[in-house]
């Protein structure tokens, strides 16, 4: 496995810094904040997508925790919608707080366990098939083959099932009673492969034990198996990225 740039401690694996990011320049191009080792790997595959027709573009790259927490926050206090598997929203008021807990985890990642903490992670859309006006909302219809960025979808897959250089996968290509299916979302496996080993639920609970967290206390209780089914419970990079 290739490695990628990781700082001396943890905090790069929660949120906590920013160190391992690109230069703002590159930032600026890309239109997010993203890994410096994922800059060129993307740029690659934007260029190969340009080939086909494809304006592949980033709607969501770096989130710090602080980032995270808020969405957390605002869904556990009903600020945000929580989704059921069919991104459906939920009538939270009619939930435990352990199913409130585990509804959130469906559509959005734990404070300190996203893979966008990493900068390595991107949730990618088709700009030339946007609409003017169009919000995108990152939910099934808009990803798949008769959604609007279906055809960039379907072009994603067939390039990154080659093996001539593609470095990204997707760590939710199927529902695996976990995250919920994300098309839209690309991993840099060369560093998040390594980044996703290092991320134990010990760091993740050093990590929440201080935060101002709605419901931290429920999280905790239940953090080993929030782990094994929303964190590390995610596609194997394909093969090629590993050697003996």
């Amino acid at each position: 496995m290739t490695g990628g740039h990781a700082p001396s401690d943890a905090t790069f694996l929660t949120g906590h810094t920013e160190d391992h990011l690109c230069a703002a320049a590159d930032a600026d191009a890309l239109g997010v904040r993203a890994h410096r080792e994922v800059v060129e790997p993307f740029r690659r595959l934007q260029s190969d997508a340009r080939r086909e027709g494809f304006d592949l573009q980033v709607l969501s790259g770096f989130r710090s925790f602080a980032d995270q927490l808020s969405i957390w926050n605002r869904k556990t206090s009903g600020q945000l919608a929580v989704l059921d598997s069919d991104a459906a929203p939920l009538d939270i008021r009619k939930l435990s707080e352990r199913e409130l807990v585990f509804a959130i985890l469906r559509w959005s990642a734990l404070p300190g366990a996203s893979r966008h903490h990493w900068g390595t992670d991107l949730d990618v859309y088709d700009a030339a098939a946007k609409p003017d006006g169009y919000d995108i909302e990152l939910i099934p219809e808009e990803v798949d083959s008769g959604g609007m960025f279906g055809p960039l979808h379907d072009w994603l897959d067939a390039r990154m099932a080659t093996n001539d250089g593609c470095e990204f996968y997707r760590p939710y290509d199927e529902d695996r009673q976990g995250v919920a299916p994300e098309r839209w979302h690309l991993s840099h496996v060369p560093v998040a492969a390594g980044y996703l080993a290092q991320l134990t639920p010990d760091v993740l609970r050093t990590a929440l034990s201080a935060a101002d967290m709605g419901l931290n206390n429920v999280v905790l209780a239940h953090l080993d198996e929030i782990y094994e089914r929303y964190v590390i419970n995610v596609a194997d990079p394909p093969a090629r990225y590993f050697v003996d």
